[in-house]
């Protein structure tokens, strides 16, 4: 018997098993879960803020998925672009967030591919459903990283103060000079998180059941 006469069936009832429909329960759910998706756009996604002596009362600044919002009524911006350009930082401007251009259709689009698994879907939609939502997920993670990698080490050197490049807080606090910074995940974020947790869940539910009757 030749490796592919014993991969064949195999195959084939992988074949089978992607071709079925998605569970009737399933589909509710997934219809349930645009509804965090959608929130996402209503809440900030991440918030970063900072104290020192100075500023007693804090300065603040909100991501959101296609903005971003300064705390006092957007003044926190400019008090933090005036300090930035003490130490040579970018300036903090929308231009330099292009990637909160493509946030939005992503979540749309995810929006989409969910109501359509939800409708008319087989469980071959469903993962390229969930891989897809992890890779958004995961690339716009890593983008916020690099982005802020590339502000704590692309330092005017000509700057009033020298200091020496620097990693900003991504989760936490960390001190910088006289400053204690924060950095932490908000509402957004924690409704995309249940939006995925959820479509990755439902999917592995399926392909676990699929192969109980399969192979179980």
């Amino acid at each position: 018997m030749t490796l592919e006469s014993r991969l064949r069936p195999l195959v084939d009832r992988f074949e089978g098993f992607l071709d079925e429909p998605i569970r009737f329960r399933s589909r509710i759910i997934l219809a349930l879960l645009v509804i965090p998706l959608v929130l996402t756009f209503t809440q900030p996604l991440w918030r970063i803020s900072m104290e020192a002596p100075q500023y007693p009362q804090g300065l603040s600044m909100d991501v959101y998925a296609y903005k971003l919002d300064g705390g006092h009524d957007g003044h926190d911006i400019q008090e933090i672009n005036e300090l930035n350009h003490y130490i040579g930082m970018r300036r903090i401007v929308r231009s330099e967030f292009e990637d909160l251009d493509w946030i939005p259709f992503a979540i749309g689009f995810l929006a989409i591919l969910t109501l359509r698994a939800a409708a008319i879907g087989k469980v071959r939609s469903l993962i390229d459903l969930s891989v897809l939502t992890a890779y958004v997920g995961v690339f716009s993670m890593a983008r916020f990283v690099f982005k802020l990698y590339l502000f704590g080490h692309d330092l005017d050197p000509r700057a009033p103060v020298n200091i020496a490049p620097f990693m900003p807080v991504v989760v936490g606090t960390k001190q910088v000079a006289n400053f204690a910074t924060h950095s932490w995940p908000q509402w957004g974020t924690g409704f995309m998180v249940v939006f995925a947790s959820g479509v990755i869940f439902i999917a592995a539910w399926h392909c676990w059941v699929g192969y109980r009757e399969a192979w179980g």
